[in-house]
């Protein structure tokens, strides 16, 4: 297999996180969609990342589409539970976390406009649904250890991506003093090699670059 990506994203970094947490070995691509000489479109119509290109040819694309598929090849670290509420639980949570990376990423991709083109109000509506989802996020965490039915899931390496995204993307947030829970949910977090390994970071790619995972 080999997983197609940019290091920034953290719709990547989750399927970088799920293949470090399941021990599967996997080949990495960096492949930024914006540029001239990316390749991702011809993997993915929508021409996003992440995609996961299978051994058989066959591609995949949408981070949670991929995880899930990744979470059925090995029993070992399941991130999914069998029982149907506590799944749906962290597939709505894992919603939520990317739900509030694509508010961030919208800004984000508004302000990188030149000025006069740019729209304060479309800006202003995107961070508004970052701060209420972090509001709730904050909510659903409490002072749980991990954010369904107290194990380590795929919805909490959602989250861990959402909030290095936004640390990333928007350092000036105040998320951490405003929400402390978050703040040492991400500590734990940070501890785990996936994490660790994956922290986001801006990297200039003239032509895709392979190295591998496991």
């Amino acid at each position: 297999m080999k997983l197609i990506g940019s290091l920034t994203s953290p719709f990547v970094r989750k399927v970088r996180i799920v293949l470090s947490e399941k021990r599967i070995d996997c080949d990495f691509e960096i492949d930024i969609p914006w540029t001239e000489n990316t390749q991702v479109g011809h993997y993915n119509p929508l021409g996003k990342v992440p995609v996961l290109l299978l051994d058989d040819g066959e591609s995949l694309y949408d981070s949670r589409v991929i995880v899930e598929y990744l979470d059925t090849l090995t029993p070992v670290a399941r991130l999914l539970p069998e029982d149907s509420r506590s799944r749906i639980m962290v597939k709505k949570l894992e919603a939520l976390a990317d739900g509030i990376c694509d508010a961030a990423a919208l800004a984000v991709m508004e302000g990188r406009r030149p000025p006069e083109q740019q729209s304060v109000e479309w800006i202003a509506r995107q961070k508004k649904k970052v701060s209420v989802g972090l509001q709730v996020l904050a909510l659903e965490l409490g002072e749980k250890h991990w954010l369904v039915d107290e194990a380590y899931s795929l919805a909490d390496i959602a989250a861990g991506c959402c909030l290095g995204y936004l640390s990333f993307r928007y350092p000036e947030l105040s998320w951490r003093a405003d929400y402390p829970n978050l703040a040492r949910y991400e500590e734990r977090l940070l501890k785990r090699t996936g994490f660790a390994d994956t922290i986001p970071q801006d990297t200039i790619t003239p032509p895709p670059k392979q190295t591998r995972l496991s």
